[in-house]
């Protein structure tokens, strides 16, 4: 049975016909345009992820030409919306998990953010739902209900009301150890617990829709990032992918009792099968593909190439470093209010040295993540396996490698998330009974090795370290 998959995510969605062996038979991909405020907010049309949503998965089916059996679903995260659950019609613009606007919510509740990592295993940041959800309330209306972007996706088309478990465990509300809605938390935000969607299964039918033509269920939902680490089969505690897209997310399987990081990494649901639950550790950085861009809208580079072309012209960056903060730090530093910075330019700094330092810049905050999976988890890292656009520049996954001491393994496909949606859904509409089945085999595009010394690599993040607190400082 072919499944048609849908990624719904920042900066566009992509839709795939996925066959039973996991062979591409259409797709298509439809940019949505998120827009910054000057206030710190980044929001998006709701209207215009639906629309993406529905030409994506009907551009896919015509180049496909053959029929679907079942759709997977994923969804980009922590963004949230206020809607009208009668009529479906949005009331505010889409708060986007890049959206910062938050930060007042979380310094008002400050005592309470050890308590509220102890239940849900999140760290208090707007980067999570539930504070969107509070500065929402606040500040552009208390009517219908606020979710996340996936439920009202999702009711739109098949009525349903609920969101997969992997993405309640972002909203700062999930109690951890149950994935049930926590009283507490929700009391924290002022949030009714019988407004909330319910939390399911990734994989099962949770209703039909015929919004693609004939009808078919809807059996396979996800966040993004998990659905990534579901395709790229880190099935095993200690196995570890790292997404690099608009922002870099580092995932880490850790089984199946629910761990609260000792590192400042974020513990998370990572799927939801039927009654059974797998837990991971997540670290982020914010800007990442979204810093590339920034570098050829100042000028710097035409387009991701240049990466490698002009970065890679010079074998360092001379000193230069950069911390990618342009959307504030995430994980380990939970600093929203920092911003990018760039330390140890001189007068002999070129164009190249300042790209090659935004591409050692952001390896170096995913290799930090490493560090403090490594520490969690109590033993290092194996590998590290890899998907999204950016993993094209060799540049960046060479000194991924050098940085990590281990070896990079590149995804066979650049749609690793909507292929782990497709996979879900194959085990919700009872395609396949395994999960072994359900995802299949792969082999790396590419493996990078590392190519310096642990104490040069030791050396280069210390140098790394010491400027993000630096920059955290400045942030005070």
């Amino acid at each position: 049975m072919n499944i048609l998959a849908i990624d719904q995510g920042t900066s566009s969605t992509k839709a795939l016909v996925v066959s039973p062996d996991g062979s591409v038979l259409g797709e298509a991909e439809v940019p949505v345009r998120p827009v910054a405020t000057a206030d710190g907010g980044v929001e998006q049309d709701p209207e215009e992820l639906w629309d993406s949503v529905l030409c994506s998965g009907r551009k896919a089916l015509a180049e496909a030409g053959e029929p679907v059996g079942a759709i997977g679903f994923a969804n980009q995260g922590e963004t949230v919306l206020a809607w009208d659950r009668t009529t479906g019609r949005p009331l505010t613009p889409a708060v986007n998990w890049q959206d910062r606007r938050a930060a007042p919510v979380c310094d008002r509740l400050r005592e309470l953010a050890d308590g509220l990592e102890a239940i849900t295993g999140l760290p208090l940041d707007p980067y999570f739902a539930a504070p969107k959800i509070t500065w929402l309330r606040e500040n552009l209306t208390t009517e219908g209900v606020a979710t996340t972007s996936d439920t009202w996706l999702l009711h739109r088309l098949c009525g349903a009301f609920v969101t997969d478990a992997a993405t309640a465990s972002r909203w700062l509300l999930l109690d951890l150890d149950t994935a049930g809605w926590s009283p507490e938390a929700c009391r924290a935000f002022g949030i009714d617990v019988a407004s909330l969607p319910e939390p399911v299964s990734c994989a099962g039918v949770v209703g039909e829709t015929d919004a693609f033509g004939v009808r078919v269920p809807v059996a396979g939902l996800a966040v993004d990032q998990q659905a990534a680490l579901f395709a790229e089969r880190c099935l095993e505690a200690g196995e570890v992918k790292c997404t690099y897209g608009t922002g870099a997310f580092l995932l880490a399987t850790v089984g199946h009792r629910a761990v609260r990081s000792r590192s400042g990494l974020a513990g998370c649901v990572a799927w939801r099968l039927g009654e059974d639950v797998t837990y991971c550790l997540d670290g982020q950085v914010y800007t990442v593909g979204s810093a590339v861009s920034w570098l050829a809208d100042v000028g710097l580079i035409a387009g991701p190439a240049d990466l490698d072309g002009i970065g890679g012209s010079v074998s360092s960056p001379e000193g230069v470093s950069f911390v990618p903060g342009l959307a504030g730090l995430a994980a380990p530093f939970w600093e929203p209010s920092a911003r990018g910075s760039f330390m140890g330019l001189s007068l002999a700094t070129t164009r190249a040295h300042i790209i090659r330092a935004v591409v050692e810049g952001v390896a170096a905050g995913v290799a930090w993540l490493a560090k403090a999976v490594e520490a969690d988890l109590g033993r290092p890292l194996e590998r590290l396996r890899v998907d999204g656009g950016l993993t094209r520049s060799h540049l960046l996954m060479q000194i991924q490698a050098d940085l990590l001491g281990v070896p990079v393994e590149v995804y066979s496909s650049p749609n690793a998330t909507a292929l782990g949606a497709a996979a879900f859904a194959r085990l919700g509409s009872g395609t396949v009974l395994s999960v072994d089945e359900a995802i299949g085999r792969w082999c790396p595009a590419a493996v990078f090795e590392p190519s310096i010394s642990a104490d040069e690599a030791l050396t280069r993040l210390e140098v790394w370290r010491k400027t993000a607190e630096a920059t955290v400082r400045l942030s005070d």
